[in-house]
């Protein structure tokens, strides 16, 4: 039988979802273009920019990919030994995160990286890199946990699917199921959210070190929720 997570896991791999829309708002609108989470934009933009298309600058965009990988070799090594271990591995991995955030965060803050458009420059790189690397730990987290319908820096597939399953006509071989539907509707959703929220803070001149601040802290708190949940399943993630 098909492992499912419960409510609990699933609404905070949600919850992870929208501050991804939060954290692309400052990567693309700031920080870019350029994208820190989803690395399959962010390749496209390093191919296009390679052949001199206007506006994309290769530099950023292979630093996001450079500081991806990063983070996800380190984070697969350290999420590994833990588990290894016998211990809890998730609230690890989410506090590992959160503080690449906060610290590319505070680099944002420190170095005055707040004008959209504006020459990128080593602090610009910096927070690019930063932000990338809590993105890589985030997927290999995302992986790890097995949240179905839930990856947290995608919605391609899980919005295929909720399409897939409409009526008349569901495709029952994808899924058609009241469960998944709801879980589909909601990463979809949360990331929409995300990425509305984080563009409005922008809009408001909220200053973007604020809006890395914020999911830092967010993340954060869901671990700490994660943390004082007791585990249903031994299946869980730990």
């Amino acid at each position: 039988m098909k492992h499912r997570a419960g409510v609990g896991l699933t609404s905070i791999m949600v919850a992870l979802t929208l501050t991804t829309g939060m954290i692309e708002a400052v990567s693309f609108l700031v920080l870019g273009p350029v994208f820190t989470a989803v690395q399959t934009g962010n390749l496209l933009f390093l191919s296009f920019a390679l052949t001199g298309a206007a506006g994309l600058s290769p530099a950023a965009a292979g630093v996001s990919f450079a500081g991806f990988a990063v983070g996800a070799v380190l984070g697969s090594r350290f999420e590994s030994s833990v588990d290894a271990h016998g211990r809890r591995w998730f609230v690890p991995a989410l506090i590992g995160e959160a503080l690449l955030l906060g610290l590319g965060g505070l680099v944002a803050w420190r170095t005055g990286v707040d004008a959209p458009g504006a020459p990128a420059d080593g602090p610009h790189f910096a927070v690019v890199a930063l932000v990338a690397a809590a993105m890589g730990v985030r997927n290999v987290t995302t992986l790890r946990a097995r949240v179905a319908d839930v990856p947290t820096t995608v919605s391609t597939r899980a919005l295929t699917a909720l399409l897939s399953g409409l009526p008349p006509i569901p495709d029952t071989r994808i899924g058609a199921h009241s469960g998944d539907e709801g879980r589909r509707l909601a990463s979809v959703g949360a990331m929409f959210t995300g990425g509305l929220l984080g563009a409005w803070l922008l809009h408001e001149e909220v200053h973007p070190a604020v809006v890395l601040l914020l999911p830092a802290a967010l993340v954060l708190v869901l671990g700490a929720v994660y943390w004082a949940t007791p585990r249903q399943r031994a299946s869980e993630p730990g």
